[in-house]
């Protein structure tokens, strides 16, 4: 796509007078001097001339701004003067350079410093002189940043000015580093100036104010420094070590005045971050290549990465972790340049230090493995970086291994990375290191089924870019290998080796691409496909061969896109990638028939259609030309697919139609292109028709978009059409004129009027797309240059901008948008005003503006702020007629939305705009003080007086005596009708009923909701007018009484909107007013920070500090809201905080973080009320710092200081302290671990090593500690009390999302053993969760190496012999523990220990009487009765079993009546045990018959609980045995038998819901006499739930199925037509989907038994009732239910339709009324199935649509707020009744011409005739209501108008269909 290139924007050149008259003088000398300096070598001029002409330039050169493009051009011409003449050029430039230097201001600095780097990099300049300036520059920015505190975008530019200096500096450094040691031997000067910059680096790194791009500069400007004087000897680094070690005794061999100013830096208070620096420099500014130049050298090089390592564990900024990383990149680099050098040079310790396995080694691993999966990319990009660096390294030091044989160090690691989760991201980066380095075939030796395993990754998101990544790799590397051997073996051929590399590699791609699901595969076209294609393209043959070999021979499974939708992603792929080219005859058509493609187009699968659609439009060149074939496929596939409900499907097909018209664009320009060319008459031809297919193709399609969008569009067919329409008149326009296509002659008035209702549509995205493409549109289409279209719009805006409901004032703030381009619309305002006899001034005395919009803009606030003044005042007498008559919101939207359009860069009416920017701020407030009462109160929600002898009192009493509560509370239950009498009357007689004068006489609903609606929203849009005004309008300031910035909004203005806002946020109780007073508060904030004015700069800061002091003062009296979870005080803060500039120091949130802690924190001194509130807001306001996003990683370091202010908030005996404490918990373990990835609580995903989780908040460390020792002790059940230590669950809930791994080795510097004795002593809690807590949490804390040992110890542990003072909590807790550390670690002799104990201790089992501590017991036998062969395993497992037939469970006469605590978990342990022992693994069990009895008694169980895990268990073992095509040996008919008498007698819904739907059908011939009772059931079952009634009429579903099959004549037509009128009524929109759901299956198993049989076994009548209902599926609002009705067709029989394809359901309906028809053909029942349709086509009775014109009415007049039914948003009516029109008129048509399809016979005449009435009926009514509507009721009613149009439409269609009917029969 071509595009235009943008003009170079050449700034002002800025000089004082004298120097401008300099150059005005020789400007022009200048100019043709230089012009004959490019033809000639010597030029015969005055040496005069020449130097003013230089001087010229240079000076130019010096004065211009760095980013000018004059700068770069005079550059170019400076650098282009002869040899001859440089010398003097450089002179010059020295000269105006030192001028310029002489006195600058310190405003100057900046670009003075910018001059001196840009003649540095551009000429040959070295002065040192330069330095002093520097100098003298970097004093001036420290005393500055100590005074501009406050003031963040100084603050930013002050660095931004800093670090330019120092990097400046640093460069004329290095410039005359050869001649600065012995300068300053001759110069004091220059030493002296050496000095003080030297000064002035160590006051940057020693400042925390500085931002870490400046410290970390500084400390490689030290470095350098330090380097030039004293040179690169051993001398060097020994001072360098000093500093680092913070030591002054080795700063004795450097200079003096060096070791002076660097004294500062060797003090135990210095910040850590200097040591950081000081690294960065000595990596970055010494010389590493070689080896080292001394002893020094070497101490330097392994000094650096324990100094940093050292610093890792007390870092808590990310920004600081991520510079850690990359000097330890840095330094990992140096290591290897050293040791690339002679080996034989390297000291011995240096080797040894680098070798795998070394001290250092090991803890640069473990800080790679604490950082792989840190939250920056960064981070995780340098860590792996560190990590191939580190293998280099080891490498280096071992010289006996190559490369494709890797040591044991490299085999062990390659083990412990396998062992990791593939969740780790870190893993993945590791593993592509190793393949880097010893090749794929290295690791598919190790792991031969990684390519498969890597390709079931993809499907998840964030780990799909990291395994590609690794594919990649992998399968590049194993390519070169496969071809470097076949190169140097004999006989192997290219296509051997080839095939070898496609069963590795491509095989199992396109196994995932057929069989998985297709969410499961979206990742892989994008990031996976492509790559293995650039990687082999000739193996695209081969996956077309392939896979056309499966479409033929394989049935797709369900759920998953196929054979085809796998085709179709390997060729979108291929084409994308330019592998495969379009060519003349078609697209792809060498590869796939072209019929594939369209089958592809409307497949089920979204994806599947997504990746034809793809095929289609992309390509890899844009110029390619678009054929016919490809416009074919486009119009195939574009109405049947406008209808989706999936934005991501609606995205991708707006991606691609746009790089299919960006296609047509480029290419149309270079069809004329290469017809402007002389060329061969028959290509111009060729040329000629392309260009004529486009416009005919582009009419087409955009006939098509505007046919849609008709009244009663779906959103999602309206906002595709929109998306496609707009992004037509982007890339073509809609002119008419003769160039380019002419899409305006396609755009009718019909369609433009279409496009204008559109805006009235309740969805906002609609509403803008209308709004953009009615801008696009001709003029003349919607007629506004008639001043009576005008006029009716404007009105119609108007009228909606007072409606009670929301979404109309967004509709007329859209049509006003509109209408602001017309140059009338003065004219019909006025009109307007006129009519309603509204005083409006109207602007005519102000001069035509060039901008319509602006004098437009000013006319519709002027009146609109005119209409909402009146209104206020109204409001201030009666605000409950405001909310029911005029809300004031509606009005204060409008005048923002207008606002929003204006450009008030360029206004020229200033005096009129300031006039009214203070009208509207001043109304502004006097809306919000009618509203803020209601919103303001302690119970906004009813409006209940909370706030007695608040300034809000009288307020709220004057409306609550308006509303007059009666004592049975019904103004908040119901609607009061208010009337607008005198007020006297009103009073005396306290009547309800209000009529307003200006309505005449009409009565109005009133609630507390809509009272509450009209403030909170009016609130909302005057926050949002307020922060349009100060976000959008020039400011009017002066600073320091010099310069004054003229503008429209004053700084007092602004001052005074943030002190509303204040008071909005802080004293709001809605939660509505104060979440939108925010977003116009953020808009304050960030035009705060970014104005000019150093008043306003400083105000959030001195905000920041009130809010802060309030908080600390507030006590229960105080106008702080203490509940709502403080409401807007967090919003207040959060704004104030995020608007100060990532780039900064972000000292005001280290400030507030630091104070709000400090509250947060409880305190002995503070146990009062005064005292409990500000730790309530401070819990409070911290929750929604660390929830908030925009903080990003800044608000990391503080996440240790709030966990533990929310674990000790636990310990306050006030409840508020205890609740805010248990979200603030909540929000950080989400900040910690990250938003929950899946449905187990204990998923890997959401869990830490605790490596990492120590390492990234080592202060945690000792606190948990030390509150787990706290909370231990007080954990006791030998007295029989529960104690319960409050933080105890907290800590062990964060102790549990902790996981051990498998990198941690045999010892762990973490220290995490004593944790251990206090985690095993909660085990002894009295409280169950507790101990199972303690158990969970125990498993990460147990080294690999030290499981066995804390097994055995735990088992020691244990009573050997029953007791009186046996605590069985501590028993439980213990067999908990045992039980998970087993589960984690598997080992052999683990296992051993354990059996040989329980072997001991299973006698004792039937003496204990504690049922949980048995069931515990159980659970663990349960996992050692696994599927493992071993002599001592299978004599647990007849122990096992010998206890299992005699406990509760299985023994005859064992009372089950009465059951303790804790049976039922104990019983169903035994049933694992016995499911394990008859079901899972019976082979192991022996004992056959006995496992046999097991299963049936389980089934038989009186316990529902034992009975429902039973039948889960089975059914899922009978599925994963169907699934492999086996029959189950346990299943005999005894169990049969059981099976089937639990489908008939099951009391139990929940053992009932799953035994019904998975009766096998061998087991349905048993229950075909059950039919009766099923249809009973159906109608009883229905009460008790939804799963329950699927369950029952799925197995009613399949045994009348059964029936017909077996007798299809001889099925008893009364039980088959309750079984129809069963499915019908579960198809009605207001069914649960997962009936939908059920009766889609039923009807689509049912397809080739009952709809399509022949023999018509329901009846006709019963027949097209179930076709109905399946027609009602396919146009369901939920697309699951849509995707499974569509499988019909899949059904059909093959005579009648090609059976085997799946279609979209829009194509699916469309093909079901066909098939349909054609059923009425063979069925000879044309005339009844025409009479049937007809009556589909004409709607619902006349008594149902009476009833529900009463219901719209009744529900107009009451006019209740957000009051849904039961909305289908996909279905749409217009087009089904069209589409059955469509058919009804080719089946009568088709009949009369067979003339063998059935005669009509008097009754069926006569229902002809009745229908042909209704339908005239219909037809009159629909028109006389269509006649009452108001003007234009597309935007004042518009779903009536909708109702009223499809009513009409369809008695119009039916009447045609039955004069066609009646025509063929007569």
């Amino acid at each position: 796509m071509v595009v235009k290139k943008k003009n170079p924007k050449v700034e002002a050149l800025v000089l004082d007078e004298e120097t401008l008259h300099m150059l005005l003088g020789n400007v022009v000398q200048t100019i043709v001097y230089i012009d004959c300096l490019w033809w000639t070598h010597h030029v015969q001029c005055d040496g005069e001339i020449l130097g003013a002409c230089l001087q010229t330039l240079a000076l130019s050169y010096i004065s211009l701004q760095a980013k000018n493009p004059l700068r770069r051009a005079i550059t170019s011409a400076l650098s282009s003067v002869p040899t001859w003449l440089q010398e003097q050029t450089i002179t010059c430039l020295s000269k105006c350079l030192s001028d310029s230097l002489s006195d600058p201001t310190p405003d100057q600095y900046s670009h003075v410093v910018d001059a001196i780097t840009a003649c540095m990099d551009g000429f040959p300049l070295g002065k040192c002189t330069f330095l002093q300036f520097l100098h003298k520059g970097l004093r001036e920015y420290l005393n500055q940043n100590r005074g501009i505190a406050g003031r963040h975008i100084a603050q930013a530019q002050l660095m931004h000015s800093c670090l330019a200096a120092v990097k400046t500096s640093m460069l004329v450094i290095q410039r005359c580093q050869g001649s600065i040691s012995s300068a300053i031997t001759i110069h004091q000067t220059l030493k002296d100036t050496l000095n003080s910059l030297l000064d002035c680096y160590i006051s940057i790194i020693t400042d925390e104010d500085f931002v870490q791009a400046v410290q970390s500069t500084s400390g490689m400007a030290i470095v350098l420094l330090i380097r030039s004087v004293m040179g690169s000897g051993d001398e060097v680094a020994f001072v360098v070590c000093s500093l680092l070690r913070s030591s002054v005794n080795g700063l004795d061999s450097a200079p003096v005045w060096i070791k002076k100013s660097c004294e500062s830096l060797c003090t135990s208070a210095r910040p850590p971050g200097v040591s950081l620096y000081l690294c960065h420099g000595a990596l970055a500014m010494l010389s590493w290549k070689g080896s080292p130049a001394g002893p020094h050298w070497e101490t330097l090089l392994l000094l650096v990465p324990n100094t940093l390592l050292d610093l890792d564990v007390s870092i808590k900024e990310s920004s600081t972790v991520l510079l850690v990383v990359r000097v330890l990149m840095l330094w990992s680099s140096a290591a290897l340049d050293c040791m690339q050098g002679q080996r034989a040079l390297c000291a011995l310790s240096l080797q040894q230090s680098f070798t795998g396995g070394s001290d250092l080694h090991r803890r640069l691993l473990e800080h790679i493995y604490s950082h792989w999966e840190h939250p920056l990319d960064g981070v995780r990009h340098q860590t792996c970086s560190l990590f191939r660096n580190l293998l280099l390294l080891h490498q280096h030091t071992i010289s006996s291994t190559s490369e494709s044989n890797p040591d044991s160090y490299v085999m062990e690691l390659t083990q412990r990375l396998f062992q990791l989760d593939w969740h780790m991201r870190g893993k993945y980066g590791a593993l592509g290191c190793l393949v880097d380095l010893y090749g794929a075939r290295y690791l598919l030796q190790i792991q031969p089924p990684l390519p498969s395993h890597l390709l079931g990754l993809m499907s998840d998101q964030t780990l799909a870019p990291y395994a590609s990544d690794l594919l990649e790799k992998l399968f590049i590397s194993h390519k070169e290998q496969l071809a470097a051997e076949a190169s140097t073996e004999k006989g192997t051929t290219a296509e051997d080796w080839m095939e070898r590399w496609h069963r590795m590699w491509v095989t199992p791609l396109l196994q995932v691409l057929c069989s998985a699901r297709v969410d499961e595969t979206t990742y892989i076209l994008d990031y996976f496909l492509p790559k293995l294609l650039r990687c082999s393209p000739s193996s695209l043959t081969h996956m077309v061969q392939a896979l056309q070999d499966r479409l033929s021979c394989c049935k797709d499974s369900t759920g998953s896109r196929g054979a085809l939708g796998a085709l179709m992603t390997c060729l979108r792929a291929a084409r994308s990638q330019g592998v495969i080219q379009t060519s003349a005859e078609g697209l792809c058509e060498e590869l796939v028939p072209f019929s594939l493609v369209r089958q592809a187009l409307i497949h089920k699968h979204d994806q599947v259609r997504m990746d034809a659609l793809g095929l289609v439009c992309e390509s890899h060149r844009s110029t390619e030309v678009l054929t016919s074939q490809e416009m074919d496929l486009i119009h195939h596939f574009l109405v049947p697919n406008l209808n989706s409900q999936s934005p991501s499907v609606r995205q991708q097909v707006v991606s691609l139609f746009k790089k299919m018209l960006c296609r047509v664009k480029d290419s149309m320009q270079l069809l004329l292109k290469r017809q402007s060319q002389e060329r061969e008459q028959e290509q111009r031809a060729k040329d000629q028709q392309s260009i004529s297919l486009y416009k005919e193709f582009l009419h087409k399609l955009c006939s098509k978009l505007f046919d849609v969008l008709l009244p009663g569009a779906s959103f999602s067919k309206c906002i595709m059409s929109l998306h496609l329409l707009v992004l037509l008149a982007e890339l073509f326009t809609f002119d008419a004129g003769p160039d380019g296509f002419a899409l305006g002659e396609v755009v009718t008035s019909t369609y433009a009027q279409n496009v204008l209702y559109c805006v009235a549509s309740n969805f906002m995205e609609v509403k803008m797309l209308a709004t953009t493409l009615l801008w696009k549109l001709p003029l003349s289409a919607l007629g506004l240059e008639e001043p009576d279209v005008m006029r009716g719009l404007l009105q119609a805006a108007l009228d909606l901008s007072t409606s009670t409901k929301p979404f109309d004032s967004v509709t007329a703030a859209h049509l006003l948008n509109l209408l602001l381009h017309q140059p009338n619309l003065s004219m019909a305002l006025l009109h307007c005003a006129q009519e309603q006899g509204f005083d409006f001034q109207h602007p005519s005395s102000l001069p035509q503006a060039p901008n319509v919009q602006e004098l437009n803009t000013l006319s519709v606030v002027q009146f609109l702020l005119c209409c909402l003044q009146s209104e206020v005042s109204k409001a201030e007498c009666c605000l409950l007629q405001a909310a029911a008559s005029y809300p004031l919101y509606g009005r204060a939207h409008c005048i923002t939305a207008v606002l929003r359009n204006l450009n008030t860069e360029c206004l020229r009416h200033t005096e009129e705009w300031r006039r009214l920017v203070s009208e509207l701020i001043a109304t502004c407030y006097r809306l919000s003080d009618v509203v803020s009462p209601v919103v303001q109160s302690s119970s906004p929600e009813g409006l209940i007086p909370m706030d007695v002898g608040t300034d809000t009192s009288a307020g709220l009493q004057k409306i609550l005596h308006e509303i007059q509560p009666r004592d049975t509370n019904d103004f908040f239950t119901c609607a009061r009708e208010l009337d607008t009498q005198n007020e006297e009357d009103q009073e005396e007689t306290q009547i309800a009923r209000i009529v307003s004068p200006d309505t005449s006489g009409e009565g109005y609903r009133v609630t507390a909701q809509m009272v509450l609606v009209c403030c909170w929203r009016s609130m909302k849009e005057v926050a949002m007018l307020l922060g349009q005004l100060c976000q959008s309008l020039p400011l009017h300031y002066t600073n320091d009484n010099t310069h004054t910035h003229p503008g429209l909004i004053t700084e007092e203005q602004v001052a005074c909107i943030g002190l509303y806002f204040r008071q909005q946020l802080l004293q709001s109780r809605h939660r509505g007013a104060f979440e939108l007073a925010y977003v116009g508060f953020v808009r304050l904030t960030d035009m705060l920070c970014r104005s000019g004015s150093k008043v306003l700069q400083q105000l959030p800061a001195c905000w920041l500090s009130e809010v802060l002091e309030e908080v600390k003062s507030s006590d229960p009296s105080s106008k702080l809201c203490a509940t709502r979870r403080s409401a807007g005080i967090p919003f207040y803060i959060q704004a104030l905080l995020s608007s100060e500039p990532k780039s900064s120091s972000c000292s005001l949130l280290k400030m507030t973080m630091r104070e709000l802690i400090t509250l947060a924190m409880p305190s002995a001194n503070r146990n009062t009320d005064a005292s409990t509130v500000p730790q309530v807001h401070a819990l409070n306001i911290l929750r929604a710092l660390y929830r908030d996003t925009r903080l990003g990683e800044n608000i990391i370091c503080f996440v240790s200081d709030g966990m533990q202010a929310a674990v000790l908030g636990f310990t306050s005996p006030i409840w508020a302290v205890r609740n805010s404490s248990t979200l603030l918990f909540s929000t950080l373990i989400t900040r910690i671990f990250g938003v929950k990835k899946g449905r187990d609580e204990h998923s890997k995903k959401n869990r830490m090593t605790g490596r990492e989780f120590f390492t990234r908040f080592p202060a945690l460390y000792p606190f948990l500690l030390n509150q787990l020792k706290e909370a231990a002790v007080s954990v006791e059940s030998d007295s029989g009390q529960v104690k319960l230590h409050p933080s105890l669950f907290l800590l062990l809930l964060v102790l549990s999302r902790i996981y051990p791994s498998p990198m941690d080795g045999s010892s762990s510097p973490l220290g995490l053993a004593p944790f251990m004795p206090f985690i095993i002593r909660c085990g002894r809690s009295a409280v169950y969760r507790t101990r199972e807590m303690a158990a969970r949490a125990l498993v990460p804390f147990v080294l690999i190496t030290q499981v066995s040992s804390t097994v055995h110890s735990l088992l020691q542990e244990l009573p050997q012999d029953p007791g009186p003072k046996i605590q069985h909590n501590y028993i439980h807790g213990t067999l908990l523990q045992v039980c998970l550390c087993r589960s984690v670690t598997p080992v052999a002799r683990i296992k051993q220990k354990i059996i040989a104990h329980f072997s001991f201790s299973s006698s004792h089992l039937r003496k204990n009487t504690c049922v949980v501590t048995r069931g515990a017991f159980l659970d663990v036998l349960v996992c050692l009765c696994g599927p493992k062969i071993n002599s001592e395993v299978n004599k647990l497992r007849q122990e096992t079993l010998s206890l299992l037939l005699i406990s509760t469970l299985f023994a005859d006469n064992s009372p089950m009546s009465n059951l303790e605590p804790g049976s039922i978990q104990y019983m169903l342990s035994l049933t694992r045990i016995a499911l394990s022992a008859s079901v899972d693994i019976p082979e192991l069990w022996g004992r056959q018959p006995l496992t046999t009895q097991l299963l049936e008694r389980l089934l038989k169980c009186p316990e529902y609980e034992v009975r429902e895990l039973v039948l889960e268990r089975v059914l899922m073992r009978l599925k994963e045995e169907e699934d492999q095509k086996r029959t189950p040996a346990w299943l005999n008919e005894t169990t049969l038998f059981t099976l089937t008498s639990l489908a008939l007698h099951e009391g139990h819904p929940q053992c009932l819901a799953k035994v019904r739907p998975h009766t096998r059908q061998d087991l349905e011939v048993c229950l075909l006499r059950s039919c009766k009772l099923m249809f009973t059931d159906c109608k009883v079952f229905v009460c008790f739930s939804v799963e329950l009634y699927c369950a029952v009429m799925t197995l009613l579903s399949q045994l009348v199925i059964q029936v017909v099959n077996s007798d299809p004549k001889g099925a008893s037509m009364t039980c088959l037509s309750q079984w129809g009128a069963l499915v019908c009524s579960s198809c009605s929109e207001e069914q649960h989907v997962e009936v939908k759901m059920m009766v889609a299956n039923v009807l689509v198993n049912s397809t080739g038994t009952l709809l399509t049989s022949s023999e018509l076994p329901l009846g006709l009548v019963s027949t097209v009732s179930l076709w109905s209902s399946l027609f009602m599926l396919l146009q369901d609002e939920d697309q699951e239910v849509r995707s499974s009705a569509s499988d019909f067709i899949a059904n059909a029989p093959t005579h009648l339709i090609r059976a085997g394809v799946t279609v979209c359901p829009p194509v699916a309906l469309d093909v079901g009324v066909s098939l349909l028809c054609r059923l009425f053909e063979l069925w000879k029942q044309v005339p009844a199935g025409v009479v049937a349709l007809t009556e589909w086509l004409l709607g619902e009775e006349e008594g149902n649509e009476k009833a529900c014109e009463d219901d719209a009415s009744s529900l107009d007049e009451e006019d209740f707020l957000f009051e849904k039914g039961n909305l289908n948003l996909w279905a749409e009516p217009v087009q089904w009744v069209t589409l059955l029109h469509r058919h009804l008129i080719s089946l009568i048509l088709s009949s009369q011409q067979t003339r063998d399809s059935g005669r009509t016979d008097q009754e069926q005449a006569h229902q002809i005739d009745t229908l042909a009435f209704k339908a005239r009926a219909k037809l009159v009514s629909s028109n006389q209501a269509l006649d009452s509507l108001p003007v234009l009721p597309q935007f004042s009613c518009p779903m009536e108008h909708a109702r009223l149009v499809l009513q009409q439409q369809r008695a119009t269609l039916a009447l045609d269909v039955l004069d066609t009917l009646k025509g063929e029969i007569e």
